[in-house]
């Protein structure tokens, strides 16, 4: 299979963390992002226009300074998302899941880089322009 289109760039980051209700007001209160969607009382999905900050209540005590969740890279569509998968599955990439569709329109997958780092690959209809689905 031949590489499918590039990506669109780096759509989040998301972050694990102990205090939810103390990052929602440094990120919100101080930093002056938006609270895009809160789809439960342990997730806020943040923004400042076109990025997002994914902000994730750890289930356990988190050890050291870095509390990385995933990268999430912006895909252009679904299909996209679709030949992406099987892209990097042909490329020996390990996968944490199979594409999906998410309750608030996305449709996207998780996969790890050689590191082991969650990495995302998105569709998220806010961030791509209706022309570039077609």
């Amino acid at each position: 299979m031949n590489k499918p289109h590039p990506t669109r760039g780096m759509h989040h980051v998301a972050l694990n963390v102990e205090n939810l209700a103390a990052c929602e007001h440094f990120y919100v209160s101080l930093l002056g992002m938006q609270v895009e969607w809160r789809p439960d009382d342990k997730s806020l999905y943040l923004s400042s226009g076109s990025d997002n900050l994914a902000l994730h209540q750890s289930a356990i005590p988190l050890n050291g300074t870095q509390h990385l969740n995933h990268i999430g890279f912006i895909i252009e569509s679904p299909a996209h998302v679709n030949e992406w998968y099987q892209f990097l599955l042909e490329n020996q990439v390990r996968m944490k899941t199979e594409p999906r569709q998410h309750r608030d329109g996305a449709y996207s997958f998780y996969c790890f880089d050689p590191d082991g780092n969650t990495v995302q690959m998105i569709y998220h209809p806010p961030l791509v322009p209706a022309a570039a689905t077609s």
